[in-house]
């Protein structure tokens, strides 16, 4: 798999979009590697990159502000699809998100809204319980000091 587009597709609101301007640095068959400006200016942060881990259901961005100093980590839950025709990878924003902060603070958010598209049926069953498993291995890394395991591929590739 040679992946050539990216689509995110968000569940709340409800939109999917190709990710034109992201850049692919780095795939195999268990991650993907982007660089990124924000699609809309943001006053907190400029651009960042991401690693998408395709078999964990994990996207861990890198979030930098405009004088390229971390802001934090993000990371969102997600499912992947592959379309081969397109040669393009779909990620869905599963909705639970996990920000970790440079000095070791976590926040868990957005809930609610994964909540909210559970009880408007927005989400499947499925994909509701595949988003909690993926929270709770990516959550029992944090916890456990291992999150440097998701962070290595980004700082590797000295992104």
């Amino acid at each position: 798999m040679n992946i050539s587009k990216i689509y995110r597709k968000r569940i709340i609101p409800a939109e999917c979009i190709l990710l034109k301007d992201d850049i692919i640095v780095a795939q195999n068959e268990e991650t993907l590697v982007t660089k990124w400006n924000t699609l809309n200016p943001k006053t907190t942060f400029s651009h960042g990159c991401s690693c998408f881990y395709l078999t964990e259901g994990i996207k861990v961005s890198k979030i930098y502000r405009s004088d390229n100093s971390l802001l934090y980590w993000y990371c969102d839950i997600v499912e992947f699809s592959y379309d081969p025709e397109e040669n393009a990878m779909t990620f869905t924003d599963l909705l639970a998100d996990v920000i970790i902060y440079p000095d070791g603070r976590v926040k868990v958010v957005d809930l609610d809204e994964l909540a909210e598209a559970m009880d408007k049926d927005l989400i499947t069953k499925e994909q509701m319980s595949s988003c909690l498993r993926s929270l709770n291995h990516l959550l029992s890394l944090v916890y456990r000091d291992k999150f440097d395991r998701l962070q290595n591929k980004l700082d590797c590739l000295g992104l």
